[in-house]
């Protein structure tokens, strides 16, 4: 692992120390997590300057608002003396982004910063994160299963199973010219918005990922692939080969396999009729109680 023409992987603790969170810092998914529920966030923001740089609590405090108004934080010296319970998902996350950016890293690792909030929140969250990394300078490491967020925010992307990397290129790349079996199949399981689910089914992947100690020899997705070749696909281990000077994919059979072709196992269903009613009830009724007495409404309902 090179970072700086450094060998993270060869370097001591001291060195490794000085790096984390001040030169290569980190936002996880879950931003309680990440923050210290006894701790108010003003202090745990003003950490990172006075432990990384040694400055003093004023100028520690300063920068604290200043990046608590750079995330957009309404208000930011209440935030700043608030606990993390005192606040909402989507400013939880936002105190975590500027906590990570308070050293102005180099490099900016997010591991799915966006799962735990609403899609709302997310949108603001990407476009804010978009925004920071091109203000800081900052290059930024996504690791998402959300293959929009990886379409809105990332220049390349590398496509992962079994611990392995299978396809990797530009986002044009991959995602208009994917030359990975799992790839397409991922694409081919996400639902569409308006897709009519008889005309267009979703195809599942058969099958599931092998454990580390159980990865077949070959081709690790061989076993759940389509277009697998015995003889070939489960012979040796498969390279990364390249498609382009850019693009490339761990797949013997990439340039035989008609990427166009529908899916081997896609079924077409008709659309189920509507059946008889089964069970009905009328007056339905909701209590709430507010001290002694009780307020109610009634409604029908029919499935």
């Amino acid at each position: 692992i090179r970072f700086k023409d450094r060998d993270l992987v060869t370097l001591p603790q001291a060195d490794l120390r000085r790096i984390r969170g001040s030169e290569i810092a980190m936002i996880y998914q879950e931003p309680m997590a990440s923050l210290n529920p006894a701790m108010k966030v003003g202090r745990q923001l003003m950490e990172v300057p006075m432990i990384h740089e040694g400055v003093a609590a004023s100028e520690a405090r300063a920068r604290a608002l200043r990046m608590a108004d750079a995330v957009r934080l309404p208000d930011p010296a209440r935030i700043l003396d608030s606990y993390p319970h005192q606040l909402s998902g989507g400013q939880q996350q936002r105190i975590v982004i500027a906590m990570a950016l308070m050293a102005r890293p180099a490099l900016l690792i997010l591991d799915e910063p966006t799962t735990a909030l609403d899609v709302t929140v997310e949108a603001g969250i990407t476009q804010l994160i978009k925004e920071l990394g091109r203000d800081f300078g900052t290059s930024m490491l996504f690791i998402s299963h959300n293959l929009g967020l990886v379409l809105e925010t990332c220049d390349r992307v590398c496509v992962m199973y079994s611990g392995k990397a299978v396809e990797a290129g530009s986002v044009g790349e991959v995602f208009d010219e994917m030359r990975h079996p799992y790839t397409q199949g991922l694409f081919r399981s996400i639902p569409l918005p308006g897709a009519d689910r008889t005309s267009r089914p979703l195809v599942a992947i058969p099958g599931n990922s092998p454990l580390p100690h159980e990865r077949p020899p070959g081709c690790d997705f061989g076993p759940r692939c389509a277009c697998f070749e015995k003889g070939r696909c489960d012979g040796a281990d498969v390279p990364m080969l390249p498609v382009s000077p850019s693009h490339a994919s761990r797949c013997w059979r990439f340039r035989e396999i008609d990427w166009a072709a529908p899916p081997h196992n896609e079924t077409r269903a008709e659309a189920a009729p509507i059946g008889e009613v089964v069970l009905s009830a009328k007056d339905l009724r909701k209590y709430y109680r507010r001290g002694a007495g009780a307020l109610f409404g009634s409604r029908s309902a029919r499935v």
